[in-house]
């Protein structure tokens, strides 16, 4: 039977989680990316970054985004949530700030689920060149909808 998640399960999942698919609109077509977040609940903001690129351009042309994060255990037990949103731009001291947040809130999930700790970002997420300025994002969240099917 296929329900929607309570709010503490969507909670878990945002909390729990680093890895979604950032969904945006580029001249009129949807594209999906995998992306390293990190959920600011503070905030009621998923933190990103990346390299300038299609992506970016793309998202500062038309804000609107979602980012699907999804716990498969098998095809009968599953949990998926979909956060919509605006994708927000963030500069100076914000841009850092948010980024030694998003750091230290991932290398705390991959040392609680996979029992290892990471040094740095790029141990876990995309490697940028090392002379690139790396562009800091939030997607403000709006709302978000949920399915399960537990067996």
């Amino acid at each position: 039977m296929i329900k929607n998640l309570e709010k503490d399960e969507i909670d878990y999942i945002l909390k729990n989680n680093y890895i979604g698919h950032l969904a945006y609109i580029h001249q009129g077509k949807p594209f999906i990316v995998q992306i390293t977040y990190f959920f600011d609940e503070t905030n009621n903001a998923i933190i990103c970054y990346s390299g300038e690129g299609h992506k970016i351009a793309a998202m500062r042309k038309n804000n609107d985004v979602s980012l699907q994060i999804a716990e498969i255990n098998s095809i009968n037990n599953w949990k998926s949530i979909l956060v919509h949103g605006k994708f927000e731009q963030h500069f100076g001291s914000d841009a850092k700030s948010y980024l030694h947040l998003f750091s230290l809130g991932v290398k705390d999930i991959i040392t609680e689920k996979e029992q290892w700790k990471p040094d740095y970002i790029s141990d876990f997420s995309s490697k940028l060149y090392k002379e690139e300025i790396p562009i800091v994002f939030l997607i403000k969240i709006e709302n978000i909808t949920s399915k399960k099917r537990l067996s």
